[in-house]
């Protein structure tokens, strides 16, 4: 099985604690099966500009996170499925933010399992694949 990050996945990892369960289960994923988002990426980069320590941010993101992970464009198929998710939740009085809606249909466009500490916020997302191992390794 393949993996999608979510922000909240890869910020674990660049904790100054990360949750040892997580970090473990991550050691076990082939790197040819861990992708994210440009979304992501964004997300990620947006967190590093508005942080008082930006440049020590901005080098984890550069030096870390994207020599670690495939990153996935948003590209005019995943704004196929994209579009298709938002009005079926838009019509269920359901609706999740645009960037939300970005990840979700970048992994469902690529098949893969959405690794993410949020976990009831996607669930309303038809036929996505959710991974809980952040959910399940962050509880005390």
């Amino acid at each position: 099985m393949a993996f999608l990050f979510d922000t909240d996945a890869i910020s674990e990892v660049l904790r100054k604690r990360p949750a040892e369960a997580y970090v473990r289960w991550l050691g076990t994923v082939p790197r040819e099966d861990q992708f994210t988002s440009a979304v992501v990426v964004a997300q990620l980069y947006k967190g590093a500009f508005g942080s008082e320590r930006a440049s020590v941010h901005v080098s984890n993101i550069e030096t870390r996170v994207l020599p670690s992970l495939t990153i996935l464009p948003f590209d005019v198929a995943i704004a196929r499925v994209y579009g298709q998710i938002e009005s079926t939740l838009r019509k269920g009085g359901r609706p999740l933010a645009d960037a939300d809606l970005q990840i979700a249909a970048t992994a469902l466009h690529h098949g893969l399992e959405l690794v993410t500490g949020n976990v009831r916020h996607f669930e309303r997302v038809p036929g996505l694949s959710l991974n809980r191992n952040l959910v399940d390794s962050c509880r005390v």
